[in-house]
C-alpha cells in the first residue's frame, strides 16, 4: 500500500478528531542483501564470503564525503574484522535502510500540515514515512544519526552467530568467546570468519544484541579522538589510480552517449529546432524531443553536442529570471512583506522603530557547481527500466522515472553509483527522467551528460536572501546586546524542494503553490548562540520565479554570515575586541567559548586591530546537545593585486570522532568551500540565462588562491556531529571581517568581491 498524505490521517476518532494510522502499518521487508557465490547474509547490512572478506551495505551516497569508509569503519570495529577483508556494496532501495532523522528534520516538507507529528512520539510518524517511502536520502550530515546503530547492532549479531558457530565446535560458552582482526578466539583456539560464515549464517541472533561497551570497539587515542590512521579510505586507491567508478564512467553493451539542451526555466517550451542540419556528422544515432528540451544521442558524445549546435533549438519562455528583477521582489519584500514568526526567544523582540542598530546583509545565489556534471545511464527492455545513477535520493529518482514513462515504480531498477561531488545538486532528479525518455525512445541504452553550460542553466542554485538585523543595545557603552531580530527575506526555497522530491511537481507548480509560505528551514542558523535575553528570527517569503534547491550549508551559508558580521560590527561600534566580546555571551555554549579560546591561540590572535588582516567568526549547526561547533581565524593582507586570503586556522567540536581523517578532510574542503562562497560560485541572470557559462566565470579559488589551512579538534564525549558544513558557513564571515581588518572596508554582501579576494 503506498504511502501518501491523505493517507496519513484517516478516519474519525471516537468522538471526533482524526487518528494517525501508521503505527497499525506493518513494517516486513524482503530480504534486500543478496549473497553472490560463497556469501552468507547476515541481516540487511552484511555478507561474510568463505574467503574472509565482509560486505558492508552502504545505504548513502558516496559524493566524496567519506560514508563508504565511515559506515563499514563502524561495522568493521563492532564486528572485530579485519580492515583490509572489507569491501562495500551499494545498498538496494529498501525500507530496511530509511533514514528516520532525515525525515523528522524534513517533516514541514513531506508533512506541512502536521510536521510536529514527526517527533511524536519517538518519532514515529517519520519512522512510517521513511520505512513505507524507502526514503534513504543522503543530506544535511545525517547518515551517522541515521545508520550508526542499525551498523552497529547488525555488526553485533552477526559477531554473536559467529560466536556461537565456534563455541558449539569447541563446546564452550559463546559469550566466552571474542572476536579480533577476523577470528573468532577462545584462549588460545581460533576460527577465521571465513570458516565460521556458513554454519553462523543459520544460527539466531540473541536479541537484544551484545554491542561492545565502546562505540566501534576502538582505543581512543589521547584526548578521546578515535580513529587516525585506523581506518584509511576504502576508495582512496582507486580513486588514485583512476579505476574509481563514478557515474559518467557506466559502459554496457550497445550504449551510446546523449548530449541535451534546455530551456531556461521548467515552463520554458521547445517550439523549433532545424532537424536536417546534422548531415555530414558522423556517429548521429537519434534526436529525442521533450516538452522543454531537445537531446541527440551518438556513438560519442561530441559528435552528438555538435549536432545540437547546428540544430540550434529555440524556445518559448514565459518568464525571464533577471537578477535586477528578483532583487527587486526581495528588497520590496525586506522593507513591506509580510513576515511568518519563525523563532523566538524571551518572548521575542520587535524594535518599533527604535532600534539601537540596523545592519542589512545581502546574499546571491549559489551554485552548486560540482566536478562531474549531471549524468545517468539507461536501458529500457520489455516494459522494464535499469537506472545507472548518482542520486541522494534514490527511491525518489525512482518514482520519477516511473511517472515520465507510465510504469510501475517496481518496474524500475536503480543502480547506485558515487557522485563526482554534488553538494546537495544530486537531491534532483531531471537529468533522470531525460535519460529514462530517451532510452525508451531510442531502444537501446543511453548515456546522458550534462555539459558544463547545461548544468549552470538547469541547475537550481540556492535561493537568494536579504537579511535585515536589528538590535536593541545596552546604553553601558559595552556594546551588550539586550534584544536582536532577524528579518529574512527569501522564497520559501525548501517547500518548493519538498514538492518537487515528495510529490514531483514541476518547478513552476511548487513555486506557485509554496507562494508565501512560512519555510523554518530558510531561517536555520538565525537564532544566534549567543546570550540575547530577546530574540525574534521572521521569515518573509517572497515569489522571484526563480526555481532555488538546496546547497552545501544551506541557509546557514548566510544566516551565519549576518550574524557574525553583525556581532563583529557590533563590537568594533563600542571598542570591545571581538573575542572576548564573543566569549562574553556565550556562557550557555561552554563547548563553542572553549573553540574560540584555543583558535586564538592556535592562530596568533592579536585582537584584528591596527590592519593586523585578521578576522573571527563562530556558529553552531545543530542544538546544543548534538550540534557540531567551529571558531575560524581567518587571515588576510592587501598587495598590488588586490586582497588576499592568506591563513584559515579553525577548531572544531563535533563530538565523538569516528574517523579523524575523514572528519579532517570535510572541514577543509569545507573552508575551501567557504571561500568560494566568498569569492564568487554565486549565480546573476539576465535574461533568463544565467550570466555565467563555464567554471572560469565563478570565480572559483584556483590552487595558487588556497590558503594554508590549520585544523583541530577538541576531544569531546557528546554525540558526534556532521563536519561537511561547518567549515562551508564559517569561513565567508570569518574572511569578510578579516577584509575589514585589513582595509577597514565593511563588505555587507556574498560574494564579497567580484573581482575575487
Amino acid at each position: 500500500m503506498p504511502l501518501t498524505r491523505r493517507g496519513l490521517l484517516t478516519g474519525a476518532a471516537i468522538g471526533g478528531g482524526v487518528v494517525v494510522a501508521w503505527a497499525l502499518f506493518p513494517r516486513s521487508y524482503p530480504d534486500v542483501l543478496e549473497p553472490g557465490r560463497g556469501e552468507y547474509a547476515f541481516d540487511a547490512w552484511l555478507k561474510i564470503a568463505e574467503d574472509g572478506v565482509v560486505t558492508v551495505a552502504v545505504p548513502q551516497l558516496e559524493m566524496g564525503q567519506g560514508i563508504t569508509t565511515v559506515l563499514p569503519q563502524v561495522v568493521a570495529a563492532e564486528l572485530g574484522a579485519d580492515w583490509r577483508q572489507i569491501a562495500v556494496e551499494p545498498a538496494p532501495v529498501s525500507g530496511s535502510y530509511a533514514n528516520v532523522p532525515l525525515a523528522a528534520r524534513w517533516a514541514p516538507l513531506w508533512m506541512p500540515f502536521a510536521a510536529g507529528l514527526a517527533e511524536e512520539p519517538d518519532g514515529l510518524v517519520a519512522q512510517r514515512f521513511a520505512e513505507g517511502r524507502r526514503f534513504s536520502a543522503t543530506a544535511d550530515g545525517m547518515s551517522l544519526a541515521a545508520f550508526e546503530g542499525p551498523c552497529r547492532n547488525a555488526a553485533a549479531a552477526a559477531r554473536a552467530m559467529l560466536a556461537q558457530a565456534a563455541a558449539d565446535r569447541w563446546n564452550v560458552s559463546w559469550e566466552e568467546c571474542e572476536a579480533q582482526a577476523g577470528f573468532i578466539v577462545h584462549g588460545d583456539k581460533r576460527l577465521r570468519f571465513a570458516e565460521l560464515a556458513q554454519e553462523a549464517s543459520t544460527y539466531d541472533p540473541p536479541d537484544p544484541p551484545p554491542l561492545r561497551s565502546e562505540p566501534h570497539g576502538e582505543d581512543p587515542l589521547p584526548g578521546q579522538i578515535e580513529g587516525a590512521g585506523d581506518y584509511p579510505r576504502l576508495d582512496l586507491p582507486s580513486k588514485v589510480d583512476g579505476s574509481f567508478m563514478f557515474a559518467g564512467d557506466v559502459r554496457l553493451p550497445g550504449m551510446v552517449f546523449a548530449a541535451i539542451r534546455h530551456g531556461p526555466v521548467d515552463k520554458a517550451t521547445l517550439v523549433e529546432f532545424n532537424q536536417f542540419s546534422t548531415q555530414g556528422i558522423r556517429g548521429i544515432v537519434g534526436a529525442v524531443k521533450g516538452n522543454r528540451w531537445l537531446a541527440v544521442a551518438a556513438t560519442n558524445w561530441w559528435a552528438a553536442e555538435r549536432a545540437l549546435d547546428t540544430m540550434k533549438a529555440r524556445f518559448n519562455v514565459e518568464f525571464l529570471a533577471d537578477s535586477d528583477d528578483f532583487e527587486a521582489r526581495i528588497d520590496d519584500a525586506l522593507r513591506k512583506g509580510e513576515a511568518h514568526r519563525i523563532e523566538e526567544r524571551g518572548g521575542g523582540y520587535d524594535s518599533g522603530g527604535n532600534a539601537s542598530l540596523a545592519l542589512r546583509y545581502d546574499v546571491e545565489p549559489g551554485v552548486h557547481a560540482p566536478l562531474e556534471t549531471a549524468s545517468a545511464t539507461a536501458r529500457f527492455e520489455g516494459g522494464r527500466l535499469e537506472l545507472w545513477v548518482a542520486t541522494q535520493a534514490p527511491e525518489s529518482a525512482r518514482i520519477a522515472a516511473a511517472r515520465a514513462l507510465g510504469i510501475a515504480v517496481e518496474d524500475v531498477v536503480l543502480y547506485p553509483m558515487p557522485a563526482g561531488g554534488s553538494f546537495d545538486s544530486r537531491l534532483e532528479h531531471d537529468h533522470v527522467i531525460e535519460v529514462a525518455m530517451i532510452a525508451r525512445e531510442l531502444g537501446r541504452p543511453v548515456q546522458l551528460t550534462w555539459s558544463r553550460w547545461q548544468e549552470l542553466l538547469r541547475s537550481r542554485p540556492r535561493q537568494p536572501a536579504s537579511l535585515l538585523v536589528t538590535a536593541q543595545i545596552g546604553k553601558d557603552g559595552q556594546g551588550r546586546i539586550e534584544g536582536l531580530k532577524t528579518r529574512i527575506a527569501t522564497p520559501p526555497a525548501n517547500m518548493e524542494f519538498g514538492q518537487r522530491l515528495f510529490d514531483n511537481k514541476a518547478s513552476w507548480a511548487a513555486i506557485r503553490d509554496s507562494e508565501g509560505a512560512a519555510d523554518a528551514l530558510a531561517c536555520e542558523g538565525a537564532m544566534p548562540v549567543y546570550d540575547i535575553p530577546r530574540v525574534a528570527v521572521d521569515h518573509v517569503p517572497v515569489e522571484i520565479g526563480l526555481p532555488c534547491s538546496r546547497m552545501r550549508g544551506n541557509a546557514h551559508g548566510y544566516t551565519a554570515f549576518a550574524i557574525e558580521s553583525f556581532i563583529d560590527e557590533v563590537a568594533t561600534r563600542h571598542g570591545r575586541e571581538p573575542l572576548s566580546f564573543r566569549i562574553s555571551m556565550l556562557g550557555q555554549d561552554v563547548r563553542l567559548a572553549a573553540c574560540l579560546q584555543r583558535v586564538a591561540r592556535l592562530a596568533e590572535w592579536d585582537g584584528g586591530q591596527d590592519q593586523s588582516g585578521k578576522g573571527i567568526a563562530c556558529h553552531r549547526i545543530g542544538d546544543a546537545e548534538t550540534g557540531g561547533r567551529i571558531a575560524c581565524i581567518a587571515s588576510a593582507r592587501a598587495g598590488d593585486g588586490g586582497v588576499r586570503v592568506t591563513r584559515l586556522s579553525a577548531i572544531v567540536d563535533i563530538g565523538r570522532i569516528v574517523n579523524l581523517d575523514i572528519a579532517r578532510q570535510q572541514i577543509e574542503g569545507g573552508l575551501v568551500f567557504g571561500l568560494a562562497m566568498a569569492m564568487g560560485a554565486s549565480a546573476r541572470y539576465r535574461s533568463g540565462l544565467p550570466v555565467a557559462q563555464r567554471l572560469s566565470d565563478l570565480n572559483l579559488p584556483a590552487l595558487t588562491d588556497c590558503p594554508e589551512i590549520e585544523v583541530e579538534f577538541m576531544a569531546s564525549e557528546a554525540p558526534p556531529a556532521d563536519p561537511g558544513e561547518l567549515g562551508a558557513v564559517v569561513a565567508a564571515p570569518a574572511i569578510a571581517n578579516a577584509l575589514y581588518s585589513a582595509t577597514g572596508l565593511r563588505l555587507r554582501r556574498l560574494p564579497l568581491l567580484s573581482g575575487g579576494l
